[in-house]
């Protein structure tokens, strides 16, 4: 009774435009058309659509026959491009953290061929200053989501910063991979509880996967078994 009088006063919205919809935390269906949901052939490595039809063999895009990632397998959710990186950015600066679960929904709909029982989920982490005037990360409330809805064990602080880097906005992949270098490490209390364990790294967006690939290596070197990966949103074209 409570809860359908709320529904009277305060009926969900689209969380993207402010319609009215069924549920809540729901895009309307004219926002869902508008953004780039990744399906079909994709890249197993990092989640990248790629031209042609899936037919069971895992396919991989140009970008990472060029340069091997240090992690087996990934997905992505959405495209980086209009109203879905409207969306990231309102969600990564804009304070608009109840994005969180419906992006969360969207991920592990795109994850579903890689996870695997047992696995743990950890989050990209943000260095401690830039936690302070941003006052959350946006990459651990996705982890924290994922891991509660696919039932899975979340470490929210297996990584650490070890020093704070430079934005990467404007930088080509050289640079972005020399500025996050040795950046991150496994905190102390992960090592022993971290072998021989399937990781799920979590981030908001990947680029040239710089970020993702210091987070992977450190993962590893503390004695992973294996390390897959999953953005909310990859930056790249459509095939």
């Amino acid at each position: 009774m409570f809860q359908s009088a709320l529904r009277l006063i305060y009926p969900p919205r689209c969380v993207s435009c402010g319609e009215m919809v069924e549920r809540d935390f729901a895009l309307c269906a004219t926002c869902w058309g508008q953004m780039d949901f990744i399906s079909g052939l994709v890249c197993d490595c990092c989640g990248t659509p790629l031209p042609g039809e899936e037919n069971g063999e895992p396919e991989y895009c140009d970008e990472c026959l060029a340069r091997p990632r240090p992690w087996s397998r990934g997905r992505a959710a959405v495209l980086y491009r209009d109203k879905a990186r409207k969306l990231v950015l309102a969600f990564k600066h804009g304070d608009r953290t109840d994005l969180a679960r419906p992006a969360a929904d969207w991920m592990l709909r795109a994850a579903r061929p890689i996870l695997s029982p047992g696995m743990v989920v950890a989050p990209v982490p943000l260095h401690r200053w830039r936690m302070v005037t941003r006052r959350y990360n946006q990459s651990a409330l996705l982890s924290q989501a994922i891991a509660r809805n696919a039932g899975f064990t979340h470490w929210p602080d297996l990584l650490v910063r070890t020093r704070k880097t430079r934005v990467q906005d404007g930088m080509g992949a050289e640079e972005r991979f020399a500025n996050l270098a040795g950046a991150l490490t496994v905190h102390p209390r992960y090592r022993e509880r971290l072998r021989d364990r399937m990781v799920l790294l979590v981030d908001d967006v990947m680029t040239s996967g710089a970020t993702l690939s210091a987070a992977a290596d450190a993962c590893l070197a503390a004695g992973a078994d294996e390390v897959r990966v999953l953005v909310l949103a990859r930056v790249a074209k459509a095939p």
